[in-house]
């Protein structure tokens, strides 16, 4: 009983020591990022400030995805700090408590998604010896105690419109473009995957908060929105320009002086 609790603790030390090198790696793995982030932030100014929306939206979701691994980069960060904490816990896994296993699950399932981060494939094959091999399939597959967020940080829908959308006012905001989406259809995703955590809206306001202008439009690809319809283009007071008909929607683009 003895030798079995000795290799246990041997196992924790080890674990220990692969999550306190991960978090050393976090700090490297952020920088590429958030310079690629940093870049394709400014594309999407640019291509705002030229006119070309559908350009921008589709360069938004380069931005979509950094922040995404990005914002999973702190929720690793978070777990190994509590797994690290809570070390002595792992040595009986029955009764670790509700965030222990929480950070260990989800320590498991960003193995299988972070090349960043070879040591959580190591500190995973532990954790699955130490919690069994139900708790490790979960895990591994992003369901039972694995946080909805972090599974929607590295798998979720980065081509959801509504969020490039959201996205793309943060940016023109920031370069001080005004946009006019009121014209814009919605697009829906081929594959119907729109669902992002709900308390994403709490913090990230600026991305995931919806202001929508009341009218309905319907869902379609690309493919199916260059229908012929007939655009008013206004300025931010209420005033018409032009009244176009066109196979495209046309979106207006300008920047306050």
């Amino acid at each position: 009983m003895g030798f079995i609790h000795r290799r246990t603790s041997k196992q924790t030390a080890k674990v220990k020591t692969l999550l306190a090198l991960t978090l050393t790696r976090l700090a490297i793995a952020r920088r590429p990022r958030l310079a690629r982030r940093s870049i394709s932030r400014g594309d999407v100014g640019q291509l705002l400030a030229l006119g070309h929306l559908d350009r921008a939206l589709h360069r938004t979701e380069h931005v979509i995805e950094e922040d995404s691994i990005l914002e999973a980069f702190n929720i690793i960060e978070l777990y190994c700090n509590c797994l690290i904490e809570n070390a002595k816990q792992l040595d009986k896994p029955h009764e670790c408590g509700d965030d222990t296993r929480e950070a260990a699950a989800g320590i498991m399932f960003a193995a299988g998604w972070c090349g960043d981060l070879p040591e959580l494939l190591f500190a995973r094959s532990i954790l699955e010896n130490k919690f069994g091999g139900d708790f490790g399939m979960m895990a591994k597959e992003g369901t039972g105690i694995v946080d909805p967020t972090l599974v929607w940080k590295f798998s979720g829908n980065k081509r959801n419109m509504e969020l490039k959308k959201k996205v793309v006012k943060e940016i023109a905001a920031e370069n001080n473009i005004q946009l006019n989406f009121s014209m814009f259809p919605e697009v829906g995703e081929q594959d119907g995957c729109n669902n992002i955590p709900h308390h994403q809206e709490l913090n990230h306001k600026a991305i995931y908060h919806i202001d929508m202008d009341g009218s309905s439009e319907s869902d379609s690809d690309h493919s199916s929105s260059h229908n012929e319809n007939s655009c008013d283009i206004s300025d931010s007071d209420g005033s018409k320009n032009a009244q176009l008909k066109d196979k495209k929607p046309t979106t207006s683009v300008r920047t306050r002086r």
